[in-house]
Parts: structure tokens; sequence; C-alpha cells
């Protein structure tokens, strides 16, 4: 008897197990929309969410600010986020731990990371958003004409003499620090890990020479900062991506091809231009995504 009862508990278990591995009934009629921890992505997190919320009747859950890039794959490989906004340089390099082809246009990095990442994590990659966020290396217009220098080159020849400000996950990155001292020669006098919303007050203010801007910041031009040219394209395309679990559009038919109506809503001004609202203005980033929505006639 007592034999009997247990094979029963373990039947109970192994079917409840499975209903939890299987994660389909959890995929449907409900969203978990993230992103990363710096402006731009808390932004386009709001977007998608309220986007969502006005096209589906999809019960959505945000969750902006999550962490880094490593954080939100493994985030959305455990199924505790369904969809945010990756990168194609980030995903290619980082993720997936491609060697990088400067010859390699940026249409043949988008389809080879999207290829991949469905088979690997069964995760698929939308139509692009429309920008191109790279990294650039930036310094105060008067340090930079101070120096002489226009390009990464330039700034080798200067370097030891410089602080190098960044995130933690720069210095992590197979696209990061080390291999871009190792492109160009950098011997920076010291590195600083900062904070990527803090860095650009940092290098106005004079407390740090060098910092890694992202090119859709509007503090770059606000801060008369100067952005040099990466002589070597030692930087990938970064187009931005909305990705999300295939096990979520299986189970909520018609999802993908309204999420692709997005595609190619942002240009690399336009997002700067957002970027701005927040960092400058002092707008929410809510705020913000649901006005440029309102504008483009994507909701009411």
């Amino acid at each position: 008897m007592l034999r009997k009862w247990i094979r029963s508990l373990l039947a109970v278990g192994l079917v409840f197990g499975l209903a939890a591995c299987n994660g389909t009934s959890d995929a449907k009629g409900k969203i978990v929309i993230s992103g990363k921890k710096f402006t731009e992505q808390v932004i386009l997190t709001h977007l998608l969410a309220e986007y969502v919320k006005a096209h589906t009747d999809l019960d959505v859950e945000v969750k902006d600010s999550l962490g880094g890039a490593f954080m939100l794959q493994q985030a959305i490989e455990n199924g505790d986020v369904d969809m945010y906004v990756e990168y194609t340089g980030t995903g290619y390099l980082n993720i997936l731990k491609q060697p990088y082809d400067p010859k390699k246009t940026p249409e043949q990095i988008y389809n080879e990371t999207k290829k991949l990442y469905k088979k690997k994590y069964n995760i698929a990659w939308l139509k692009p958003l429309g920008f191109n966020n790279t990294y650039a290396l930036a310094l105060r217009k008067d340090l930079a004409e101070k120096l002489g220098v226009k390009t990464h080159s330039d700034l080798a020849k200067h370097s030891s003499s410089l602080t190098f400000g960044s995130d933690a996950e720069f210095f992590e990155r197979s696209d990061g620090y080390d291999g871009l001292v190792d492109a160009y020669g950098f011997q920076f006098k010291k590195k600083v890990t900062i904070d990527p919303d803090l860095q650009y007050e940092a290098a106005k203010n004079g407390e740090i020479d060098v910092i890694t801007a992202y090119t859709t910041d509007a503090r770059i031009k606000k801060y008369d900062l100067v952005v040099l040219k990466d002589d070597k394209n030692y930087f990938p395309p970064y187009h931005s991506v909305p990705i999300i679990r295939q096990e979520v559009l299986d189970a909520n038919p018609g999802l993908e091809e309204k999420l692709n109506k997005l595609a190619n809503i942002l240009t690399d001004e336009k997002m700067m231009e957002l970027n701005g609202q927040v960092n400058l203005e002092g707008k929410r980033p809510r705020e913000v995504a649901i006005d440029f929505l309102k504008s483009e006639g994507l909701i009411d």
C-alpha cells in the first residue's frame, strides 16, 4: 500500500514537473518585458510594453533596469523575462562568442545572430528597430584639440597620460577593454569603473579623460564631447532588435506580426532625441516612450 502511494506521488510530481518545464501555459496570455540598466534601454522597455498593451490582450509585466547583457541573457533563458531589446554586436560577439570579421555587413551579422539564437536558445530576433547604437571613445573637445587627436590611433600616442572610464560590463566583454587595448596599443594611466549614465558628466568635469560613449546619447553634444574615429573598425555594428522567447510567439499567434510593425521606427537621431528628453530635460522614460508612440501613430 505504501509503495502504491509513493508511486502515485511520484507520478503526480512528474506531471507537474513536465508542465513546469514545458512553460507553454505560462507563455500564453502574459509577457514579461525587460531591459538593461541605462536610459536608452529603459525607454525601449516601456516603448515595447506600451505598444504590446495597446495592440494585444496580453497581461504585460515590466521589469526595467534589470542589468547588463549577461544578466538579461540568463533571465530570458530561464524564462524569467520574455522579451527585451538586444544589439547585434553584443549578441554576436558576447553571447554567441562568434569571431568578428570587419568585412561582414551589418545584415550578415544580424542574419547569423538571428539564426544562431534560434538554434541555440530558441529565442527569436525580430525585425530591427532601425538605429545603430555603437560604442565610441569620447573626450572633452578642448582636450581633443590640445592633444590633436581625431582617431583611436591618435589617442594611443597620448594614452599613458590619460584616465579611461567605462561601465563594469565593458571590462568583461569580448568586444570590450582588453580587445580594444590590444587593437590600438593603449596604455592608459588609470582605468575607472563608472555607471554608464554618469560617465558623460564625469568626462565634462574632467574627472575622467576618455569614456566609452553610446553614439545615440544626447549628452555627447550637450557636454561638447568629441567622438573619435574607430579607424581600425574595432567595434562591430550594434543595431537594436527586439528579441523574444519563441515559446511566447508560439503560444500567442499573431504576436510576431504585430511586433514587427515596429521595424525601422527609430533612427540614430530620433533615439538620441528620446534619450535627451530623459537625461537633459528630466522627463520620465515611460512618458517619453508613450509620447513617441503616439506621435508615430502606433498607439492612440
